[in-house]
């Protein structure tokens, strides 16, 4: 038995025991991760030097790309260095830092999604007041009070978890530091408080997702009443690719918190596999899949890196 203040470091669940099986861990977990490198950057990238995407949309779509390369890199590259060098352990500082940071990104995400479902509203139910309801002030203004709003979350979340007793050991049924299984570990009834707090905050979460829905049903209702087909079809080309996204996060995340308790720890590995690192990686593939404007953004600024390659 022991408590917090005698913890230095804390053991992550691996996913595997045997050498081989590890390496094969390192270099999937390296492939998903230069794939998310590789496709929110491209997409930074693009809108930062392209100025034809200097629109509310793609600001907005620049912040999702943030966030998901950093929440991608604050577990898995732990997570390959722990497999690569036959390891469990993460530090206690280092646990308290992937709770922030994890915490913080996942939150500001879920408030960013919620202002773009807000975009996309305006954009097609009042596109004659777009530029004067989402100017450039009034965006940077919403996706700050997104970074703040997941700030302040995990702030307040942090300081309440590890401000608790742990007695219960140091061992960590999952590949990341994270708050169930922390307050797992916890022997004292003040857990209470870090519970309260996850009651706000799921209240908080299921405001936002009301506010999602209902932008929706007004954004179709709108899509319906278009006259032309190739209107009603452009309308709804804009928010598929959030819808999509929304879709995977709440989806993967619902999934993860209502798991039955008694899942086995490998399912529960891949389970949180499909809500923390998936998403990441497959939003920038939403998003460009059928956006001939990040195409075009993408290969000029290829053919402007390379050009003899391109002429050759």
């Amino acid at each position: 038995m022991s408590n917090s203040s005698s913890i230095t470091q804390f053991l992550l669940l691996a996913f595997a025991d045997t050498r081989e099986l590890q390496l094969l861990h390192f270099w999937l977990f390296l492939g998903i991760y230069l794939a998310a490198l590789l496709g929110n950057g491209l997409i930074i990238a693009n809108i930062a030097c392209d100025h034809h995407l200097h629109t509310p949309m793609y600001f907005f779509l620049l912040n999702l790309s943030l966030l998901d390369l950093g929440s991608i890199s604050t577990t898995v590259p732990k997570s390959m260095a722990n497999s690569l060098w036959h390891s469990k352990a993460i530090s206690y500082a280092g646990c308290v830092a992937q709770v922030f940071l994890y915490v913080f990104l996942i939150s500001a995400e879920y408030s960013l999604l919620t202002i773009m479902s807000y975009d996309r509203y305006v954009a097609i139910c009042k596109p004659l007041h777009y530029g004067t309801l989402l100017g450039s002030r009034a965006c940077v203004h919403m996706a700050a009070a997104a970074w703040g709003a997941g700030f302040l979350t995990a702030l307040l979340h942090t300081a309440n978890t590890f401000s608790l007793p742990l007695c219960q050991g140091n061992a960590l049924h999952q590949f990341f530091c994270e708050i169930p299984q922390i307050l797992k570990l916890s022997c004292s009834h003040s857990y209470l408080r870090e519970a309260g707090l996850i009651v706000v905050s799921v209240l908080v979460f299921f405001g936002c997702f009301v506010f999602i829905v209902v932008s929706y049903v007004q954004i179709f209702r709108a899509v319906l009443r278009i006259p032309s087909e190739q209107g009603r079809h452009k309308s709804l080309s804009m928010c598929l690719p959030h819808l999509a996204v929304v879709s995977l996060f709440l989806s993967t995340g619902t999934f993860a918190d209502l798991k039955p308790p008694s899942i086995s720890p490998s399912l529960d590995l891949v389970v949180s596999f499909l809500y923390s690192v998936v998403p990441p990686a497959v939003n920038p593939l939403i998003y460009s899949w059928r956006n001939q404007q990040l195409k075009e953004a993408a290969w000029k600024m290829i053919t402007g890196c390379f050009p003899e390659a391109m002429n050759s």
